[in-house]
């Protein structure tokens, strides 16, 4: 719990008695490399903080493509955030590309602290606009940027994942295929 308590304090500090009510609503979950936190096709009613691990949220097609869209490194929280606020199917997979520790908690129980602990609801506001942030920046990038800025884009972002994940789900995150991929790390690399 002190990785949520850090995490959280560096979006926005949390009275004692607001984390006294965090502290009871979640609970230590472990998945194992290949398990699931949230598939397609089901509504979302938890939300995850990952203290360990590697997960990749990613679109599925009707053939079978896998289509990355993030990797969460830990710390940092996961969920079908669009199912827990709409209340809809989840379309979004996501996926431990790794062992991980997570900590988890119904999002009604941690909504419903929003009205007892306005700084609990002050964090979340934040936590939304940091993902807001974030998914816009990605969606520029993909539009804007050639495969080349952005692989070396993800380097910059993702320092160390390039040896713990497999080659083609970077290729898939960079929207384009493995061999395009080590094409552009050969010509970088000047070989």
């Amino acid at each position: 719990m002190k990785d949520l308590k850090k995490y959280i304090d560096s979006i926005n500090p949390i009275s004692e008695i607001g984390w006294d009510a965090l502290y009871s609503i979640f609970s230590e979950k472990v998945l194992l490399k290949g398990d699931y936190f949230i598939e397609e096709g089901h509504i979302a009613n938890q939300i995850g903080f990952l203290q360990e691990g590697i997960i990749r949220a990613f679109y599925r097609t009707g053939e079978g493509i896998d289509y990355n869209k993030h990797f969460f490194v830990s710390p940092c929280f996961i969920g079908g955030y669009a199912s827990l606020i709409t209340g809809t199917v989840n379309q979004i997979n996501q996926q431990a590309l790794s062992n991980c520790k997570i900590l988890t908690a119904s999002f009604s129980d941690f909504t419903a602290l929003y009205k007892k602990h306005p700084d609990i609801e002050r964090t979340a506001r934040k936590l939304a606009e940091i993902f807001f942030v974030q998914k816009e920046q990605r969606e520029i990038e993909i539009v804007l940027l050639d495969a080349d800025k952005r692989y070396l884009l993800f380097q910059k972002q993702f320092p160390q994942l390039e040896q713990q994940i497999p080659q083609y789900h970077i290729a898939s995150y960079l929207g384009i295929t493995p061999t395009q991929l080590s094409r552009i790390r050969r010509k970088l690399t000047g070989r």
